[in-house]
Order: structure tokens, then sequence, then C-alpha cells
């Protein structure tokens, strides 16, 4: 059951052709009973943990409770002229980050997205001085939150230093709201601390939601077919479906710490309260985007610029402007005001982006919209918000979310230690619990008796507890 990480890459990008089951799709099979490994969920995580089973010849099926793979990864190719990114929209560390060849392995396009922001003070663009004054203040606030982390794990707001001045606000926005959907005063300086660098974006033309579609072409996915119920032991899993129940001999569990926690899915004996609790300390922070087509560039942009505002309070955000060279511009909300304003609907989402517009740009930016969208992922019933943040005391929760509960494994972004909110993360975690589930059913049948079974003989239930 050894494989390298360098054997995994070159047997998935060999995959047989034709998927083992392509359940949710036309002329699909039933519902397998059995199965070596079940995953549950088919975002980023699912499908690198089926891929990864696949290439070790078991049998998967996967199993998600939406109509479409991808998870948070959505890719909106309808509404505007451009693929539009409703979930992650980036990837990092190109050196090392496998998404990132199998994207161009796919044949799609891959791109740099432009280092550092831009940063409108009122009506006019930031001198140089004023943006290294920026960029100073968010230094400081950086080390101080590191070295925080050193000693204890409180919340990032109570250690920033306290002459951030006019640029306070706008630090707490970049390193809050911007970066993980929770205000500073919500997230742990070790999460914080952790977390892995990310300066370098890269971007998919076709969308990161169209490249997990991809990437998941092959795999036996169910889709519209949510996990109801699990029943779990140390030898045996099943999963429960409005389809069937698959037995299996282990289980790869993506679903977001939001879901978990809200005991949307049944599970035959309770988990484990250290998980529920590590779940509850990982939730998800509000992230959204308000998508609006500008033709005839009215903001005055460059192609792919970010623009973040000197803002006086948390009511701001980012504008992703002119997406690959069109007229799509994403105005980002995040954090408490993020939550508060995605409660209120897309109406108010985007009447807010139009008026925060015309205050940095001018009046005649809300006549230049012609088409709008926006993102509600607090509202979305199997994700329920957007990326994950310890809560101060809880960075060491990621390590035991990733603990194995009987022969289940968690995966998705919130069980890695450093890439935790990323498409990078998830796709990690997904191939590290299908690996252990792997080691797991390998070692189970090595110990089986190696008689084989008599017709008499059964297969013994799934235990309840």
């Amino acid at each position: 059951m050894t494989m390298t990480r360098r054997h995994f890459l070159s047997a998935s990008a060999a995959l047989a052709v034709t998927p083992a089951w392509s359940g949710g799709r036309a002329g699909a099979a039933p519902l397998p009973r059995e199965a070596d490994i079940v995953v549950v969920g088919a975002g980023a995580a699912g499908i690198a943990a089926a891929r990864r089973i696949m290439a070790a010849n078991r049998k998967v099926i996967v199993v998600e409770a939406s109509n479409q793979i991808g998870g948070r990864c959505q890719t909106d190719l309808s509404t505007f002229d451009v693929p539009f990114d409703r979930g992650a929209r980036w990837m990092h560390n190109p050196e090392t980050n496998p998404l990132i060849k199998l994207a161009r392995s796919a044949g799609l396009e891959i791109s740099t997205a432009p280092q550092g922001q831009k940063i409108r003070i009122g009506r006019r663009n930031a001198r140089p001085g004023e943006i290294e004054e920026f960029l100073a203040a968010l230094v400081r606030a950086n080390r101080a939150i590191d070295d925080a982390a050193r000693r204890f794990d409180i919340s990032c707001a109570s250690v920033l230093p306290k002459d951030l001045g006019i640029w306070a606000d706008t630090a707490e926005f970049v390193l809050g709201a911007s970066f993980s959907g929770k205000d500073l005063k919500d997230i742990s300086v070790g999460d914080k601390s952790r977390a892995q660098d990310r300066n370098t974006a890269i971007a998919c033309r076709q969308g990161l939601g169209t490249l997990i579609a991809k990437l998941g072409e092959q795999v036996p996915v169910a889709l519209s077919t949510p996990a109801s119920r699990i029943g779990w032991g140390s030898r045996d899993v099943s999963v429960e479906t409005p389809s069937g129940k698959i037995l299996a001999r282990a289980a790869v569990i993506t679903v977001s710490t939001n879901v978990l926690a809200a005991g949307n899915i049944k599970f035959a004996s309770e988990l484990p309260k250290r998980t529920l609790d590590a779940a509850s300390r990982l939730s998800l922070g509000s992230y959204d985007r308000i998508a609006l087509q500008m033709p005839g560039n009215p903001l005055g942009l460059a192609r792919d610029d970010i623009v973040i505002e000197q803002s006086n309070s948390l009511k701001t955000a980012l504008i992703y402007a002119n997406t690959g060279g069109s007229s799509l511009c994403s105005i980002d909300v995040g954090g408490s005001f993020g939550r508060d304003l995605s409660a209120q609907g897309e109406a108010a989402m985007v009447a807010f982006a139009k008026e925060w517009l015309t205050k940095l740009f001018g009046s005649e930016v809300a006549a230049a919209v012609k088409k709008s969208s926006a993102t509600r992922w607090n509202a979305a019933p199997f994700a329920l918000g957007a990326m994950s943040a310890a809560s101060p005391g809880g960075q060491s929760s990621r390590k035991v979310l990733g603990e194995p509960i009987g022969c289940m494994y968690l995966a998705g972004e919130a069980t890695h230690e450093t890439l935790w909110g990323t498409i990078d993360g998830a796709w990690e975690s997904g191939e590290r619990a299908a690996e252990a589930a792997l080691r797991r059913i390998g070692a189970l049948r090595d110990a089986e008796p190696a008689e084989r079974p008599t017709k008499s003989r059964r297969r013994k239930p799934v235990p309840k507890g």
C-alpha cells in the first residue's frame, strides 16, 4: 500500500478514461451497495481523495448532496460573458502545488495575479509614501501577531499595536475579513501565525470550479445524493442516502465544519466530543462576492487590478476589477459586516456595492452597472459559510479534526494546519485522508483469515457503536 506523492501524481494523470460509476449523470447506474472506501462530499478534498483511491485500484464512490461537483469551488459560466468564481478564486505556492500542474495538463489557462493591492483614499489613489506607511503598519501588525503566538493563543485583535493610526481599520480588514472571513477579534493568533504564505496568487481563467469539475470527470460521483446517516465502527462504515445504503471498509468525510457542527448528518454512534468541539472552534467565516458587469471601464482600473480603500470602519470591501480583461468586477465583503450584509439579501448587497463604488469613483459608476449577481455562502445549505478560521485558543483544533474516528477520516481545508482556507489545503487534506484510509483497509485485509469464506459464512453487519 506504500505510494509516494510523486508516484501518486503520476498515477493520477493516468487514471482510466471511463469512470467506474457516474451517479447523478445521464445514464447513471444504480447507487452501488458496496465500496472499499466511500467519500462524502465532492469538493476539492473529496475529488482529491477519490482520485487517490482510484490510483490505488480500490473501489470508491463519492456521494454529493448538491447537484454539481466542486463544493465551495463553483464557477458561474452563464450569468456574465466570462467565468465568475463564486467560491474559491486563487491557488497558491506554484512551485509545490499539484493543482497547478493538473490544471495545465487539463488544458486550462493559468495566470499569476498582480502583486499587492492598490489603495484608494477617498476619490484618489494613495501616493507612494502613503502606501509605504500602510505596508509598514501591516508588517508591525503581523509581527505582533507572530510574537504573541509564541507565548499564548489569544485573539489577533488583542495584540495589535495601538498606534496604527489612520491605517488601523484598513489593516484589520486586510488581515481579518479579507484573509479569513472573520474579524481579528474572532481569530486565533496561533492560526494566523501558522498560515502559510499566500502572497503569490494563481488564477485559472476558466475558473477554479471548472478545474475541480474537470478533475472529477472520471470520478464515480453520485450527485444530489446527501449522506443522511452514517454508521461507523472500527472495521466498517455504512452511509445512508435517499438512494440507498453503501457499505464500505472506510470513509473520508469532507463536509464543512459548520455542516458537521450543525448535525446535518446523523451518526449512528455519536462523534467524539473533542471532534465536535474542534469543529465548533473552526467555524466558517463569512466571505461573499458581489459581481457587477460594467462596460466601458468606468472605474479606470487595469486588468485584474485589486483595490482596497483606506477605511475608517469595518464597513468596507475589496475590488477585483476587469476579470481577465473583461468588464466584470467583483466587490468582496467579509467578516461581521459581510455576514450582516449577506443576511439582508442580494438586493441589499448590490445596493451597498454601488454606493461604496460611488463614494470612491464618482456618481456615474452606479449607472454603468448592466448586470449583477451576489453569492451568499452562509445561506448555502451544504456549506453554511466560506472558510474556516480558528477562534482564539482553537488553533490546536485543526490537528484534532484530522484524527481518525474509527474507520472514518475527516478532510477539507479546516483540517490543514497551514493552508486552511485554501483550495490547496483542501486538496492536500483529501489526499492525506485517502492515504490513511488506504493504509487502514490494507491492514484490515492483511489481518483477515487467509481461507476463502464458505457460502454459509456471512459478512458481519456494520457496528452501530
